[in-house]
């Protein structure tokens, strides 16, 4: 098991690296963008109301990502909205390395082809070669058993990578396998 490497990143080491380095006239190999991170992130409203909400959601996310979620907590109080400074209002999850591979792929081939009348992913970047995709059900990816859903709650899952604009990130992110729209 020591010897195992993710098929993305071969796919990356083996395929995109040299790809890229010819497509940007790159002269070394350090200078190709690459994936650091992928954040996985639940906003939960409603957990203001019901705190079994926010327990759901992170153990929904543990499961997705294969890795213990964190809760996340209010950092202001907000009278409107009936919430208190510390309250936990979200959960997330950094992969980073292996782990990030094996995320990106299931997303990738088991997870986007369930999303009902799905025709890419919009390619709008943020201006600093990360990316953010918004999903509206957790419920797309095979780990999650419908029958034990409470609630259907949609997640952003962002990629950070090293590149230093946009054009240089869609090219990496479009070599990965993304399904951008035309």
């Amino acid at each position: 098991m020591e010897n195992y490497i993710p098929t993305l990143k071969k796919k990356y080491l083996n395929d995109i690296v040299p790809n890229l380095k010819q497509e940007f006239g790159y002269k070394s190999v350090m200078q190709v963008p690459k994936l650091k991170k992928i954040v996985l992130n639940q906003g939960i409203g409603k957990a203001v109301a019901d705190k079994k909400l926010i327990q759901n959601a992170q153990d929904e996310l543990t499961i997705i990502a294969g890795q213990k979620a964190v809760q996340r907590k209010a950092k202001n109080n907000i009278s409107n909205f009936k919430l208190r400074e510390e309250m936990p209002i979200g959960v997330k999850v950094t992969l980073r390395r292996d782990r990030m591979y094996e995320f990106l792929e299931k997303l990738l081939v088991v997870a986007l082809p369930r999303i009902k009348d799905f025709r890419g992913i919009p390619s709008k970047m943020d201006g600093r070669g990360n990316y953010t995709l918004g999903i509206e059900e957790q419920i797309i990816f095979p780990e999650i058993v419908l029958e034990q859903v409470s609630d259907i709650i949609g997640m952003n899952i962002t990629f950070v990578t090293s590149a230093d604009n946009d054009e240089e990130a869609y090219a990496l992110l479009k070599e990965f396998g993304f399904p951008f729209q035309k």
